[in-house]
C-alpha cells in the first residue's frame, strides 16, 4: 500500500510519495490487530495510523509552532478513534463516577472523560495494556499531530476553516465565574464521535475536549527528524486538539497546548494510542537557556548588607527594570506588561517576574524574568521565558525569600485563557532562582481566590501568608492564603465564606479591595491590608486581621481610593514603621520651608502606630526638573517632577539586607531608605 500526503514545498515537490511500513522495510506493529480496525474490550474502536511523514508545524500560528519541521513516523499504530469515555475510564477508576457533572458538565457514559490529569490518563493506559497485553499509552505529539492532519496541511483537517458541525461553545470562556459565566451556553455535552471523522476514521479532533500526550512540553528544533518523544523533561505535558468553551484558533491541527501533568480541568481528557513507545531518544531538556538562568554567583557577597548611610535621605531612580521590545506579533515580547512581583536573592541580586502579552485576557500571555546583580548599574535584559505554559493564561504571582536559602514563587494558573479559572500552585528554588522545582498545588480546584498579589510576609510565629483576589472584577475584596508548616501546606482561611459587607466599623473574612497588600501589624501577629475598590467614605479601605486571616474588621484610610490600573503595595520595614506606597490626585503636603504643595500620582507614607496615623508623606520623585517618562502596562507617558509622579502602575516593593526600600511599578525602578521617607519635600522656589 502507498499513500500520497501533502507536503508544503521545501525545495521539494508539492506532493511526495509516503511508503507504508511494509514499503519502508518495517514491520507492523506487533499486536493481535495487525493494521486493521478492531474494537477492544472495552468498547474502543481503534484505528489504524499508517506510517509515513509530514511537516510538524506551521507558519500561521503561535511561534512554538516554529520551525516546522520533517518527521518521519516508522511504523504503523492505532488511535483511539473517539475520545475515552466516562463509561471506559470507570472501568478502570469506578470512583471517578463522583466527578461526573462536575460544574454540571460529562455526565452522562458516552461523553469525554474529564477531570482527569496527565498521570490519571497514563495509568489508565498501564492498566488497559495489562488487561489485554497489548501496549497501549498516549500518542505522542508528533504522532497524534500526523494523525490528525491525515494528510492534510490546512489549519484543520477540514481545510482552512473548521465547519461548524465541530463547534462547541466557541468563545473565550470566564467559565466557571459566577459573575460572567452564561451557563446556558457553558454547560454543554461532551458526546464523542458526534462530528465526521476524519480522512483516516478518527473523530473529534478539533474541539470537544483537549487531549493529553505522550511528551514533555518545549521548543521545537530546526531539522528532520524520525520517531520523536518529545523533550526529556520539563514543566508541562503537551495537549493538542483544543476543546469546548475555547476560541477557533487554539482548535488548529497545529496548535499546541499544555498543562501541570498534576492539573485536572472540565477540558482536558484524552484518548488512546496502541503500539510501542518510539525508541527514539528525547531531545534534551532546556536548561540554563534564560539569560536570568546564566553567570548567576552562588556566594554571597561580602558588601551586600552595606548600604547608603541610614542617617542620610537616599533615592535613587527611577530607572527601567522592563527591558523587554516587541519583536513580533507573536512575542516573545508584547506591549503589555503588567503585575511584577519582587524578590531581593540570598547572593544580594534582586529578581523580578511580571507577565507580557497583547491584554490580560490572552492564552499568549505569559511570565518573563530580569534580574539586577549584586553590584550591577542595570538591570538585565529580560528572559524570554520564566513561567509560559502553552495556551494557559497564568495569572499572576508572587515571590518572596524566606532569609535562608529558600525562594518561593506563587503562581496562579488558568485551565484557560481568563483570570476566572485559576489553580495555585508554587515552585520553589535554593541556588538563588536558577531552576525551580517542579511545580506542587496549593489549591488544585480551578476557581476564585487564586490569583496571587506579590505580598507575601511572615509573622513573628513563623507563619507565612500571602494575599490573593477574592473576585475577577473591580469589587469584591482579597483573601489571604496561610502556611503554618513552613510552606509546606497553605488553608484559605475565609474559603467558603459569604462577602462580607464592607463599612466602616464592619467585620467579614475577607479584605475589603482587591489586589490588596498586606504587611504585619506591629506585635508580629496581626495583618493589615490595603484594598482597591470596596470604598468606605470615599477612601481607600483598610482592613485588619488579629486571628491569620479568618477574620477582618473594616475602616477608612485617609487616603484617595485606588482606581484602574493601580495597585499599593506595602512593608513593615526593618527599622519598625509601617511603609505604604500608592497613588494620589491632589494631595496636599507641605515642603521643607513648611509650604503647602498640591502633587499628584506615587506617593509614599509611613507609620509607627500601625496605619493610625501617617506623620510622613511625600511624593515619590527625585524632585528633580519636569521631563517625560514612560511606565509600562496602562502608565503610558507622564510628566515627573516636583509635584508630579508616575499616575498609574502595579506596585510590589522589598526592603533589601542594607536598608534600602526598592520599589517597582509595572516598568519603573525606585529605591529609597527611611530617611529619605521622613525627610520633607525640598522648598520650592
Amino acid at each position: 500500500m502507498t499513500i500520497r500526503v501533502p507536503i508544503p514545498n521545501f525545495s521539494a515537490p508539492a506532493w511526495i510519495l509516503l511508503a507504508s511500513c511494509v514499503h519502508a522495510g518495517v514491520a507492523p506493529v506487533s499486536d493481535a490487530a495487525g493494521g486493521s480496525r478492531f474494537t477492544n474490550s472495552l468498547g474502543m474502536t481503534l484505528v489504524p495510523v499508517p506510517a509515513g511523514e509530514f511537516i510538524m508545524g506551521s507558519r500561521h500560528g503561535d511561534r512554538d509552532e516554529e520551525p516546522l519541521h520533517r518527521v518521519t513516523l516508522t511504523r504503523t499504530f492505532h488511535l483511539g478513534a473517539t475520545e475515552v469515555t466516562n463509561a471506559q475510564y470507570e472501568q478502570f477508576d469506578p470512583a471517578h463516577r463522583q466527578l461526573r457533572g462536575k460544574l454540571g458538565l460529562s455526565t452522562a457514559d458516552d461523553e469525554a472523560v474529564v477531570f482527569v490529569n496527565w498521570h490519571d490518563a497514563a495509568a489508565f493506559c498501564t492498566w488497559l495494556a495489562k488487561k489485554e497485553g497489548r501496549p497501549y499509552r498516549l500518542p505522542t505529539e508528533a504522532e497524534w499531530e500526523y494523525a490528525c492532519r491525515a494528510g492534510t496541511t490546512t489549519e484543520f483537517h477540514t481545510g482552512d476553516t473548521l465547519p461548524a458541525a465541530w463547534h462547541n461553545n466557541q468563545k473565550k470562556s470566564w467559565f466557571p465565574d459566577p459573575e460572567r459565566k452564561d451557563r446556558a451556553a457553558d454547560i454543554h455535552p461532551l458526546l464523542v464521535g458526534r462530528t465526521p471523522p476524519n480522512a483516516w476514521g478518527l473523530h473529534d479532533l478539533h474541539g470537544n475536549v483537549e487531549e493529553w500526550c505522550y511528551d514533555w512540553y518545549g521548543p521545537y528544533d530546526a531539522g528532520a527528524y524520525t520517531d520523536p518523544v518529545g523533550r526529556a523533561a520539563g514543566i508541562f505535558r503537551v495537549s493538542r486538539g483544543g476543546s469546548h468553551s475555547t476560541e477557533l484558533r487554539f482548535l488548529r491541527s497545529a496548535n499546541r497546548l499544555g498543562g501541570v501533568p498534576e492539573d485536572r480541568s472540565w477540558l482536558i481528557g484524552f484518548r488512546v494510542a496502541l503500539g510501542e513507545v518510539p525508541g527514539s531518544p528525547p531531545r534534551p531538556a532546556i536548561v540554563g537557556a534564560q539569560l536570568h538562568e546564566q553567570a548567576v554567583r552562588q556566594d554571597v557577597p561580602a558588601g551586600v548588607t552595606r548600604g547608603p548611610d541610614p542617617a542620610r535621605p537616599f533615592f535613587r531612580g527611577p530607572r527601567r527594570f522592563v527591558r523587554a521590545t516587541p519583536t513580533s506579533e507573536r512575542g516573545p515580547y508584547f506591549e503589555h506588561h503588567h503585575v511584577p512581583a519582587l524578590t531581593e536573592l540570598p547572593n544580594g541580586d534582586l529578581f523580578a517576574i511580571w507577565y507580557t502579552g497583547k491584554g490580560e485576557q490572552g492564552r499568549e500571555l505569559h511570565f518573563i524574568a530580569s534580574r539586577l546583580r549584586h553590584g550591577a548599574a542595570e538591570w538585565d535584559p529580560a528572559s524570554e521565558s520564566f513561567f509560559s505554559p502553552p495556551d494557559r493564561n497564568p495569572h499572576t504571582a508572587a515571590l518572596w525569600w524566606d532569609g535562608d536559602r529558600t525562594v518561593f514563587h506563587f503562581q496562579g494558573i488558568s485551565a484557560a485563557g481568563t483570570w476566572g479559572s485559576l489553580a495555585l500552585l508554587v515552585r520553589t528554588s535554593t541556588d538563588n532562582a536558577v531552576t525551580w522545582s517542579a511545580p506542587r498545588f496549593l489549591n488544585p480546584e480551578h476557581g476564585l481566590r487564586n490569583m496571587p498579589i506579590a505580598s507575601v510576609v511572615r509573622l513573628g510565629s513563623g507563619a507565612i501568608v500571602f494575599s490573593a483576589d477574592a473576585v475577577t472584577g473591580g469589587q469584591g475584596g482579597s483573601a489571604v492564603w496561610v502556611s503554618e508548616d513552613g510552606g509546606r501546606t497553605f488553608r484559605d482561611p475565609g474559603a467558603g465564606r459569604l462577602p462580607p459587607e464592607f463599612r466602616e466599623g464592619g467585620s467579614g473574612a475577607w479584605i475589603a479591595g482587591i489586589h490588596a497588600p498586606i504587611a504585619p501589624l506591629s506585635d508580629g501577629v496581626g495583618l493589615i491590608g490595603f484594598g482597591r475598590g470596596n470604598n468606605i467614605a470615599g477612601r481607600m479601605p483598610v482592613s485588619v486581621s488579629r486571628d491569620l486571616g479568618a477574620t477582618w474588621t473594616y475602616r477608612a484610610s485617609p487616603f484617595d481610593p485606588l482606581g484602574s490600573g493601580q495597585r499599593a503595595t506595602a512593608l513593615r520595614l526593618r527599622e519598625g514603621p509601617l511603609f505604604l506606597a500608592s497613588f494620589t490626585k491632589n494631595m496636599q503636603l507641605r515642603d521643607a520651608a513648611g509650604q503647602p504643595r498640591s502633587v499628584n500620582g506615587l506617593f509614599a507614607a509611613i507609620s509607627f502606630d500601625d496605619g493610625a496615623t501617617w506623620p510622613h508623606q511625600r511624593l515619590i520623585t527625585d524632585d528633580g526638573p519636569p521631563r517625560q517618562f514612560h511606565g509600562g502596562a496602562w502608565t503610558g507617558a507622564f510628566e515627573l517632577g516636583p509635584t508630579a509622579a508616575e499616575p498609574k502602575g502595579y506596585l510590589t516593593s522589598v526592603q533589601a539586607r542594607n536598608g534600602v526600600v526598592h520599589l517597582i511599578s509595572s516598568a519603573l525602578h525606585y529605591e529609597f531608605n527611611l530617611a529619605w521617607l521622613r525627610a520633607p519635600m525640598p522648598a520650592g522656589p
